[in-house]
């Protein structure tokens, strides 16, 4: 078996096939692993992206299993490490990007680490430290609202010093705008200073394949898998990367075809909405769930009787006012993992019934799904939208064509669009 050379860290699942993509768009044969594997992996890969669900979890957990997946990387051979974590840089107040990237920084005795989530393809761009979704600041977008990691500082730089004793700096646009060589030098320079991070301003792609470059002796990156986009040449200009045009070919995927979706934020509330207008769906109530009505089991005698026609959508997605009024009734967390088991239940029973093919939106939702269906391995394949591929997921059922969708990802006929491109 040939030695991957690029060994990644994600602290969900559709994080870690956001950045599985863009790999395997840059020509990386890349297979992605939901936490750390304990068989075999293909022998003809470039890159593993091992996908935690750390993103929320105590800083302590997240910290263990990270390290963890770093050792299990080390060990395949893996030269450099990518720490992922969301374009929106969303973390608790506690973490965990900072407490992560810390633990695997003096795990690989890093000096200086970029932190660049930027990912101008979906409308995240970085200005001088500051974070901005569209033409708005974060802290002024939907994530404000998010359920589980609401952002309200779109200042990066002060959002990573809250969760690091590291001396975090800003690599700025006027520096990045000139190439890697400029990059490198102000590098350099903020080491000397006292720096350890360096929260990296960008605003094109141009801006991200530069930085991609200039961290290419960096035995540690960390950021979006917008940065991502610059490594794979670093590997194929030294000749260890052959020149792959297929490496994101996936085989044909029998069986039918559904939708699933967790996930409230702001674009795939519209996904769903646009998906409604013409299209069979049905919605799942988190309080109904609660009260112990059998809500799976009825989901599914509806999709039965609509898969027929054609494919069809089990959401639990809401408006953010139904969301609070449910969190507060029955807990942040509780509401949560109500409708990601549902989710989760109503996966298997598709599956059950002939369903080889899902789109699933949101990350939590997207973790359990994957783990109620066994799957343990996802080999990716096309990108439908920024972000997020088809991939083919095998474990302990039949392989099964899964689209996992970061909630804030996709166009608004993203769901459509998906199913027309499955393999």
């Amino acid at each position: 078996m040939a030695k991957p050379l690029l060994g990644c860290i994600a602290d969900d699942f559709t994080g870690g096939t956001d950045l599985a993509s863009t790999l395997a768009s840059r020509g990386m044969r890349t297979v992605q692993v939901l936490g750390v594997p304990h068989g075999p992996l293909p022998d003809d890969i470039d890159a593993v992206v091992v996908a935690l669900k750390s993103r929320t979890t105590p800083a302590e957990s997240a910290v263990a299993e990270s390290l963890e997946a770093l050792e299990y990387l080390r060990g395949l051979g893996c030269t450099q490490f990518f720490f992922k974590y969301c374009s929106t840089f969303d973390s608790t107040a506690q973490g965990n990007i900072g407490p992560v990237a810390d633990a695997l920084a003096d795990a690989l005795d890093a000096d200086l680490c970029i932190a660049c989530p930027a990912f101008p393809d979906n409308g995240r761009t970085l200005y001088l430290g500051n974070l901005f979704v569209g033409e708005v600041p974060l802290n002024e977008s939907g994530m404000r609202d998010h359920p589980l990691t609401p952002m309200t500082d779109a200042n990066l730089k002060r959002v990573l010093q809250t969760q690091t004793e590291r001396q975090v700096e800003l690599l700025k646009w006027s520096t990045v705008r000139q190439g890697a060589a400029a990059i490198v030098a102000e590098m350099e320079a903020l080491k000397v200073g006292g720096a350890r991070y360096a929260i990296a301003d960008a605003l094109t792609n141009e801006d991200l394949m530069s930085l991609g470059k200039a961290v290419a002796d960096h035995v540690l990156v960390t950021g979006g898998s917008g940065v991502a986009q610059g490594l794979p040449a670093n590997f194929r200009q030294r000749g260890l990367l052959p020149d792959i045009a297929q490496a994101s070919a996936l085989p044909t995927v029998s069986g039918a075809s559904a939708v699933l979706s967790g996930s409230c934020s702001t674009a795939t509330r519209g996904q769903v909405a646009h998906w409604l207008a013409t299209r069979p769906g049905y919605k799942l109530d988190v309080l109904a769930l609660a009260a112990g009505e059998d809500q799976v089991s009825q989901a599914l005698a509806w999709a039965e009787r609509h898969l027929v026609e054609g494919p069809v959508l089990v959401y639990g997605s809401a408006e953010p006012e139904e969301v609070r009024q449910a969190q507060e009734h029955l807990g942040v967390e509780r509401a949560g993992q109500l409708m990601e088991a549902a989710l989760a239940k109503v996966a298997i029973g598709l599956s059950e019934r002939g369903v080889g093919k899902l789109v699933v939106a949101g990350g939590e939702t997207s973790g359990a799904v994957v783990k109620a269906l066994g799957v343990d391995t996802l080999r990716i394949g096309a990108t439908i939208d920024p972000g997020v591929p088809w991939t083919l997921g095998s474990g302990t059922r039949a392989p099964v064509a899964l689209a996992l969708k970061s909630g804030n990802f996709g166009s608004t006929d993203f769901f459509i669009k998906a199913l027309n491109t499955a393999p």
